[in-house]
């Protein structure tokens, strides 16, 4: 069916595509979780330090990085299915090729790979999607963030048994070889592009919100790339090391990536709610209230480390820091037209992955030089607090915690 008018907004269509780009980011989005479970098996097969396994991670970021950079100029020109398809490819062998290698050079590269594939199943979806709402543009936005972590829900768990079953090696290709068969034939159900008349309304909408802000698209750009940065170093502490944390405590690698589902399940709930506070309030405020709440949370670690009060507070984080990520990607919405969605929402999500870098990184090195996490949670807190001040910046530009209502339902309605 064709839709010529900007009815195509929030209709039902609109919900259907969002259930078909839920179920494809839950699978392509395996890459973000699969290193950190084998990281720890990793390290001992290879004989490396914390701060060197960390290092495989960090090019894997980088690679996730520079993926949404890519794969959302591509979204822009091409539509989403010609990148879901290069990206389960690159996903895959990267996948495969990792589980294989003989030396962590070749891992390292692999790894770089699977970073570029699995970006494809992020910011490009986000972006996508964004086009088909307007009115209930946050909660869908968010729908399609928690996909990545619906991944980390169920990835960890399924590879766990496969490891138990067959390896490090052949469970990690197994999931390669699952990537390249599922992904194809759910991407070709997102082949449709949203009318043009559809994107007119959604940029009049932007131009009304960006007109009450009064700073430039590359000013906003550049705001929310430091404030990315700086709330992922906080977040890769827990989602990258809680894994080794747990080990270092004694209660081994299956607790820990327990410990990395519950937390990610947490984040899957929180982004849902963020979505649906973020409809109210708008993009800027749902960033300030999960920044602080995040930072809140990091600090819930300094005390505990018991197995029952790590089981909570890891829960606890889930909750706090979910809705960061997609509020990024709803402001990028909220305040730039649609033409160039795919490249600046890729652009501040490869922020966001280089922060995870530098803080899995970063953290791996003060365990190294400390013999603890203490000082890395620390760490976190302190890069939060750059995050929270952008967020009070914007607020106190703006003048107010929400969107004026009217700007939107104008633009809807015309």
């Amino acid at each position: 069916m064709t839709m010529q008018t900007a009815s195509v907004l929030d209709s039902r269509v609109s919900w259907l595509r969002l259930a078909v780009t839920m179920v494809v980011g839950a699978i392509g989005n395996a890459g973000m979780w699969t290193l950190i479970v084998v990281m720890p098996q990793m390290e001992r097969d290879f004989a490396l330090s914390r701060s060197d396994a960390s290092l495989i991670f960090v090019v894997t970021m980088l690679g996730f990085g520079l993926g949404n950079v890519v794969t959302g100029r591509m979204v822009d020109r091409m539509g989403v299915l010609p990148t879901l398809l290069g990206a389960a490819v690159m996903v895959g062998l990267g996948h495969v090729a990792a589980g294989f290698a003989p030396n962590v050079w070749l891992v390292g590269l692999a790894q770089f790979v699977v970073g570029l594939g699995s970006a494809g199943s992020f910011g490009p979806l986000m972006a996508d999607i964004s086009h088909w709402f307007l009115k209930r543009r946050g909660i869908a936005m968010s729908v399609a963030a928690s996909a990545n972590y619906m991944a980390g829900v169920i990835w960890p768990l399924v590879l766990n048994v496969w490891i138990a079953a067959w390896g490090w090696q052949w469970a990690y290709a197994l999931v390669g070889m699952t990537l390249m068969a599922g992904i194809p034939p759910l991407a070709w159900l997102l082949r449709a592009r949203p009318p043009a008349e559809a994107k007119a309304a959604s940029d009049r909408a932007a131009a009304n919100r960006a007109s009450s802000v009064g700073v430039s698209t590359n000013t906003l750009t550049a705001l929310l790339f430091v404030a990315g940065i700086a709330c992922c170093v906080a977040m890769a502490m827990p989602q990258v090391h809680i894994v080794a944390y747990c080990m270092d405590l004694g209660y081994g690698p299956a607790v820990g990536a327990e410990m990395l589902s519950l937390m990610l399940l947490g984040g899957v709930a929180s982004r849902l709610v963020g979505g649906l506070i973020s409809d109210r309030i708008g993009g800027v405020a749902t960033l300030l209230l999960f920044g602080s709440m995040q930072m809140i949370a990091l600090f819930l670690y300094l005390p505990f480390d018991g197995l029952v009060p790590l089981y909570l507070v890891s829960l606890v984080f889930g909750l706090s820091q979910g809705g960061l990520l997609p509020s990024y990607a709803l402001i990028v919405r909220e305040y730039m037209p649609a033409s160039v969605a795919g490249a600046r929402v890729g652009l501040v999500m490869m922020a966001t992955i280089l922060g995870m870098a530098i803080g899995g990184w970063m953290s791996g090195w003060i365990h190294d030089v400390t013999q603890s996490y203490a000082l890395a949670f620390i760490n976190g807190i302190v890069w939060n607090g750059l995050n929270v001040a952008i967020a009070v910046w914007l607020i106190a530009r703006a003048g107010r915690l929400r969107i004026p209502p009217q700007a939107g339902k104008a633009a809807a309605s015309a």
